[in-house]
């Protein structure tokens, strides 16, 4: 009996010492999971780090595959654009043209009047003008005013006392402007001073 109670007594040892070296086992594990050893820190650290710099390097290859194709779409637009900026002007001209090109029929025809030939090459460039001006383009008004190098070209000087010097006294080819800039100048010929002779 007595063999029996010590037995049973070694085995109750065994058994708390095996329970208790459990929860040592236990609370060790907890103890790792609450206080990390700094090498799983790092490690962790790092594998955040390499997460978050493939998802920027990702999110940076789109915005510049996206940039790029901007970029592409942007030349082409901007080629058609100027590849194109004249066709609203030539529709706008087209009838002119079938005007002028009725007037020469009518031209060509033996018995009509000159006079009315005439005027209706008047009318064709009214209508021309009046289209361009819808546009922007305007002449230059240069007769009887200031020579002023921004809008004229002078091609001849011709001495004269019935206007003041350096003015505008006859316009050889007639300028043009487009909005605010001279597409042409116009050519004119310009007063000076009458030679006193001596």
């Amino acid at each position: 009996m007595k063999k029996n109670k010590i037995e049973v007594e070694v085995k109750e040892n065994i058994i708390e010492e095996s329970s208790n070296s459990e929860l040592k086992e236990e609370s060790l594990t907890e103890e790792k999971q609450e206080n990390p050893t700094p090498a799983s820190v790092e490690n962790e650290e790092i594998q955040k780090l390499k997460n978050e710099n493939a998802e920027l390097n990702d999110r940076l290859m789109r915005k510049i595959a996206e940039f790029e194709n901007y970029k592409k779409r942007t030349e082409i637009e901007t080629a058609n654009l100027l590849r194109y900026s004249g066709e609203f002007l030539i529709k706008k001209l087209l009838p002119v043209i079938d005007d002028f090109e009725r007037s020469l029929k009518f031209v060509n025809d033996p018995g009509k009047d000159p006079d009315s030939v005439l005027s209706g090459l008047a009318l064709v460039y009214e209508k021309l003008m009046k289209t361009l001006s819808e546009q922007g383009i305007s002449k230059i008004e240069a007769l009887n005013k200031p020579f002023d190098v921004d809008y004229h070209e002078a091609v001849l000087q011709q001495p004269t006392s019935e206007v003041e010097p350096l003015t505008v006294i006859n316009e050889i080819e007639t300028g043009y402007l487009y909005k605010d800039r001279v597409i042409r100048h116009t050519k004119v010929i310009v007063s000076s001073p009458v030679p006193v002779n001596e």
